[in-house]
């Protein structure tokens, strides 16, 4: 009682402290006005008038920041209650037993989070998988579902409406390099499309990917670009998704996919003047309702999905639900519903389209007629159509129709006419359009079949529908992982194939994100500092701004579902590895260069050089297949600089590294010449062999947000630098160790029997003295726990005629995992020091290492993993890494999706093992009602939770064979690939549910931070040891972080509308506001604030950079997505709701 009585009086004399300065700031500014009143009467009133106004604009701006203060002391007094009671009540006790009113205490302990929720309205797609028997029964002609049958007069009142949209499906790669595809087919298909759309008004198609529209756009002269823009003026030709390709929606991060979707829509937007109204997504492997998010975001209104586990296809056609109001699990309203048309049958082809009967619908594919190089597998062939038959024809076509119509609610019905790379022959076009315009004359002309029929697009089916739809379409929640085509053929291989290359995409991605937010600073530095809105004359912004544009499109291009996946061919894979690596090279020259102007403290003194840049990033990249390695820095008595650039949007604490070629090394701020903590650890070469000419500095850096900060370098005294300690042991004979620099003992006998164990102030870990493997882990002063690291083996099915696994399916032998066995025993490395302690396992096909941090924030509360995995002298092995934790989890787990949001997964025992493993882009957690436990990743990976307490993670796949699939080859261009992730365990407090819990969960505040740090770790980049010394200034845009739960996700320079290839003044401003779990309170307390309010000032988040317009705008910046020009804000504030778990999009003028 007594501490609330005193918490309500420093309230009140909070409130008053708050009112008297605002009553203090007025009375000074009315005192100022009255000394220099020397207008004269005639203007007096005008005057008054304007200072009133000014006074009544300051005073709303100091009340809401006020209002602001008072929230955050309010908030920070609520915490402190929450932990005296919580104290009283008994401590960090078991949260299985907290009472409501506990409950609800705990809960407020993080103003602004999500509690988790069992959201009852709509379908969810987790009861659809409890539901379903999975059984696979034959269904006859449509093998995969049932027989459909139909009376004849189900559309005598309301004919059917039939729209055939012909289209062509274009891999920008897959068997052939997306250089090569547009050469010898794409070209081809757009050219003829150019000339047989304009032969016949009713002729229309629909295309998808503007990556191969904008290169074929460049090669038409302005005759063809005009009459492009007539077809889609007339709406026969329609751009759907305008995407930059056609996305995989499994492994892409989401960053990258809203960036290609951004990409795509600002060059339609730009060369053709039109938005994108609905998505067509046919071939990813699986689709993910973040994909659906974004494109609601950006203003579509509908989409169609096709490749939905067959099964779920067969319920949802039997309960006619294959159209529905998709909707984010996360989110109790319609705000973000799309509506969606999933394709009911096995293919997007002619065969699978029609209706169920492929043998039928194969005869309509007018490009296998006889003579041609494609036939149909039912040997029944097509007929052209002509006088004598075409009765025939007609009414065995139109009972396929009608058959497919039965499993929708509405009379109107979607019949998609392609397949890959089709109508790249004039003889095909002329095929197909003329025989089926055959057949939709004599279904028009015959009023008494009921059936109304022409060739469409998207947006002419989906008006069609909303006007025949005589009720609400269902709600539906979840996702559509992991896919199975037939049988037991799950496509979760591709969840981890090619992880080098997995792991390099979001390299390019981080890259790109740094570059793209240090670029936009730089130019608004430039005009604010010239005052007239000019750039440096110097600075090449425009070379610059192609650059980041080639970045952007060659990340996008990587997104494509047969890129990321790494399901292309080899030669394919090398043309994409060497568009990454390009990319990230010319990036880094444009953050070296941004960085290079903005340190300067005499801006006269830059000089663009492209052959011989100022500033070099630190790690070297000499190839797509190889591994960056870090530059050795030549040391002496005069101070080298190096900077460090954090590219978060948090004040953040972080162990910077750098290489060096002495042990004996100095690292002082060059701002304030404080002398940094430093580590000095060994390079090894090999195992026990320490490199004598190569050393790793580390210091823990305070890093503010967005910040650019100098530090020198400088060789010094031996022995000054604390070096790191090295304890070696091996369950056989323990080889030489050749570290002359460094203190190295060794353990024999009994000793070396003994778990090995590291800690920090915040957990302390064990691992075996035989393995060197995690085995038990305590955080702070609770329990020890169970958490072991194990390593397993998954071959292949070797029976005959067996499919066996491949680059997407994964289909693991009958016995299951092995567990790894080593022919001899690993050598391992104990690392022990001031910054950092490791313990490294050195194993034949993998180097593992387990990392803690010797840091007093939240930063040194997880463990850091690392692998090195080389399995290139395998056949047709799968290497795992399994955690067993005693995290009573049942048989649920969450994995994200897309790094946007948590998805719930359960585990199924009537699912064959390999329909159980999952996407997990960036995090996947176990939970009980006490503890959760998260692996935090920063590469896209197959994840799987096969029995309660474990958690097993995909590292690399060499298969020798084709699964049959179409790729033709294995997947065996392994290389030496790095895998990286942050293991966190948090108590959970006041969570009364039993296991397994509610559908819809978050990540931790901590756990959000945590992957932050780990997606985008701060750039180093170094001055040339022969270059003059310049005086440089650290450069902070920030006065203070945005709040914890507000990513900065981007801050672009959009395009020039004048003109091509500039940049304009204008930035595309991308915020998300997390969701974060109300049950794990980050301990201790992150340097951050979080937001307990919706309404934001931006000009407080980001002070004291200027905003000089904000209008929102839909997710890719469309102008004819912008709020209309009277909401825009001209003048401070500027204000926005930014609801959790929304992205929101502004086009902002930065200063």
């Amino acid at each position: 009682m007594k501490r609330s009585r005193v918490l309500a009086v420093l309230m009140g004399g909070v409130f008053c402290v708050v009112v008297m300065s605002l009553y203090r700031m007025l009375e000074l500014m009315q005192g100022v006005e009255l000394q220099h009143q020397v207008a004269p009467p005639a203007r007096q009133v005008d005057e008054d008038l304007s200072n009133l106004q000014r006074k009544i604009d300051s005073l709303e701006r100091l009340l809401s920041d006020n209002n602001y203060l008072v929230a955050m002391l309010r908030d920070s007094l609520v915490r402190r209650k929450t932990a005296w009671e919580t104290g009283v009540r008994g401590g960090t006790g078991g949260g299985a037993n907290v009472s409501s009113e506990s409950s609800h205490s705990q809960a407020n302990l993080l103003p602004g989070c999500r509690m988790a929720e069992k959201i009852k309205d709509g379908v969810q797609l987790l009861d659809v998988y409890d539901l379903l028997a999975f059984d696979n029964l034959d269904g006859g002609a449509w093998k995969q579902g049932f027989d459909i049958s139909y009376h004849g007069n189900e559309w005598d009142k309301q004919p059917l409406e039939l729209f055939v949209v012909p289209h062509s499906h274009n891999d920008p790669g897959w068997l052939k390099t997306f250089d090569s595809y547009y050469q010898d087919q794409t070209k081809h298909i757009l050219n003829n499309m150019l000339i047989k759309l304009s032969e016949d008004s009713r002729r229309k198609m629909i295309w998808a990917e503007v990556s191969y529209f904008s290169k074929w756009w460049d090669d038409i002269d302005e005759q063809k670009r005009q009459m492009v823009k007539r077809l889609v003026g007339a709406g026969q030709l329609e751009l759907v998704t305008g995407g930059w390709v056609m996305a995989d929606e499994a492994n892409s991060h989401y960053f990258a996919l809203l960036d290609q979707l951004m990409e795509g829509h600002q060059w339609l937007q730009r060369h053709l003047g039109v938005k994108p109204s609905s998505g067509w997504a046919i071939d990813p492997f699986g689709h993910s309702p973040s994909m659906a998010y974004l494109l609601k975001g950006a203003g579509l209104k509908n989409m169609v999905i096709q490749r939905v586990h067959y099964a779920v296809k067969k319920e949802f056609a039997r309960q006619r639900t294959l159209e529905f109001l998709w909707r984010q699990s996360w989110d109790s309203s319609p705000h973000s519903d799309i509506t969606c048309h999933m394709m009911p049958f096995y293919s997007y082809d002619v065969p699978h389209t029609c209706g169920p009967n492929p043998a039928v619908c194969c005869q309509f594919d007018f490009h296998r007629l006889p003579g041609g190089r494609v036939f149909c597998p039912w040997r029944v062939l097509p007929q052209p159509i002509t006088e004598q038959n075409i009765q025939e024809r007609a009414l065995l076509l139109l009972d396929q129709y009608r058959q497919k119509s039965r499993l929708f609610r509405s009379s109107v019905l979607l019949v998609p006419l392609g397949d890959d790379f089709r109508f790249v022959e004039s003889s095909e076009w002329d095929a197909q359009f003329s025989n089926y315009q055959k057949l939709f004359d004599y279904f028009n002309q015959h009023p008494e079949l009921h059936v109304k029929a022409r060739f469409g697009t998207l947006s002419d089916y989906f008006e069609a529908l909303r006007g025949r739809m005589n009720a609400n379409l269902p709600t539906l929640r979840g996702d559509f992982f992991t896919y199975a085509d037939r049988d037991d053929h799950y496509w979760s291989g591709y969840f981890t194939s090619r992880p080098f290359y997995k792991r390099l995409d979001r390299t390019l991605e981080a890259t790109l994100r740094a570059t793209d937010i240090l670029f936009s600073l730089t130019l608004a530095e430039m005009r604010r500092i010239h005052g007239d809105g000019r750039l440096v004359a110097g600075f090449p912004a425009r070379e610059h701004f192609q650059r980041l544009t080639a970045g952007r499109r060659d990340l996008a291009l990587f997104q494509h579902h047969d890129a990321v996946t790494g399901t292309a061919r080899d030669p394919v894979v090398v043309d994409y590895g060497t568009r990454l690596f390009h990319s990230i090279l010319n990036l880094r020259q444009v953050l070296q260069s941004a960085a290079h102007w903005l340190l300067l403290l005499d801006k006269s003194q830059y000089h663009h050089d492209q052959s011989k840049p100022f500033l070099q990033t630190d790690d070297v990249m000499v190839a797509q297949d190889a591994l960056p390695q870090k530059m050795v820095l030549t040391l002496s008595d005069e101070p080298r600089s190096f900077i460090v650039f954090n590219p978060t949007e948090q004040l953040r604490t972080s162990v910077v590294s750098i290489v060096v070629d002495s042990p004996d090394a100095r690292v002082v701020d060059a701002e304030t010449s404080r002398p940094m903590a430093v580590q000095i650890s060994a390079m090894w070469v090999e195992p026990s062999r320490a490199s004598t000419e190569a050393f790793q500095l580390s210091f823990v850096a305070e890093l503010p947000p967005l910040a650019l900060v100098v530090y020198h370098v400088t060789k010094t005294i031996a022995g000054s630098a604390h070096r790191a300690q090295y304890t070696f042991l091996c369950g056989g004979e323990l080889p030489s160790v050749h570290a002359e620099h460094f203190q190295v003992s060794r353990l024999q006998g009994a000793e070396a029997d003994t778990p090995l164990s590291l800690g920090n102030k915040h957990v302390k870990i064990w691992s075996s003295a035989q393995t060197g493997l995690l085995q038990k882990l305590r955080l702070q002063s609770g329990p020890v726990r169970q958490l072991q690291v194990q390593f397993l083996w998954y071959g292949t099915r070797t029976g005959a005629n067996q499919d066996r696994s491949g680059a997407y399916l994964f289909l693991p032998g009958e016995g299951g995992a092995q567990l790894y066995s080593p022919s001899e025993a690993p050598l391992i490395r104990v690392s022990r020091g001031p910054i950092f302690s490791d313990i490294t396992s050195c194993y034949r096909h993998f180097t593992h290492t387990v990392r803690l941090f010797h840091l007093d924030g939240h930063a040194g509360r997880s463990l850091e993993i690392s692998n090195m995995v080389d399995i290139r002298s395998e056949v047709n092995r799968e290497l795992v890494m399994r955690l067993v934790s005693d995290v009573d989890n049942g048989n649920r787990f969450y994995t994200d999706l897309n790094s946007f949001q948590m998805q719930q997964r359960r585990t199924l025992a009537k699912l064959p093992l390999q329909a159980n493993f999952y996407p997990m882009t960036s995090a996947a957690f176990l939970q009980d009602a006490m503890l959760r436990l998260s692996l935090l990743s920063a590469q896209s990976q197959a994840v799987a939770a096969l029995r309660p307490g474990e958690l097993e993670v995909v590292l690399d796949r060499r298969l020798q064979q084709d699964d049959n699939r179409g790729l033709g080859q294995g997947v065996t261009d392994n290389k030496l690939t790095a895998s990286l992730y942050h293991l966190l365990l948090e108590d959970r407090r006041g969570v009364s549910q039993g296991v397994g819990g509610p559908s819809v969960e978050h990540l931790s505040l901590l756990a959000h931070l945590t992957s932050l740090s780990l997606c985008h770790p701060p750039i180093t980049m170094v001055a040339p040891s022969d270059s003059q010394p310049t005086k440089l200034h650290p450069f902070q845009p920030l006065r203070s972080p945005l709040p914890c739960d507000v990513h900065l996700l981007n801050l672009r320079t959009l395009e020039d509308t004048q003109e091509a290839g500039s940049p304009s003044k204008e930035v595309a401003l991308l915020l998300h506001r997390k969701g974060f779990d109300c049950h794990s309170a980050p301990e201790p307390p992150p340097p951050c604030a979080w937001s307990t309010h919706e309404e934001v000032h931006l000009d407080d988040l980001f002070a004291p950079l200027l905003l000089r317009s904000v209008r929102r705008s839909g997710l890719t910046l469309l102008r004819n997505n912008d709020e209309p020009e009277s909401a825009q804000q001209q003048q401070p504030p500027h204000i926005a709701h930014l609801r959790p778990m929304e992205i929101s999009a502004f086009r902002v003028e930065l200063e």
